[in-house]
């Protein structure tokens, strides 16, 4: 698809890294598949990765998490 940020680049599938901050958290998460535009790096995930990503922040939030990086995985 052409990407709806920088609008001159088309977006392929790969994998970003995903950074989510909540409160005094930090989740850092790698390697989250996902489309990334060619020309800018913007990175569009489906709603089932997004879904996954903001479950698996809430959990380490609750857990009382202040900095954490991770690979993602979306059994989690």
């Amino acid at each position: 698809m052409k990407c709806p940020i920088c609008k001159h680049g088309n977006t392929l599938p790969g994998t970003a890294t995903v950074t989510l901050e909540r409160g005094g958290s930090t989740i850092v998460f790698r390697q989250v598949p996902g489309e990334i535009c060619e020309n800018c790096g913007e990175s569009f995930h489906s709603a089932e990765i997004t879904s996954a990503l903001l479950r698996q922040a809430e959990t380490a939030v609750t857990q009382g998490v202040e900095i954490d990086v991770r690979k993602f995985a979306v059994a989690a």
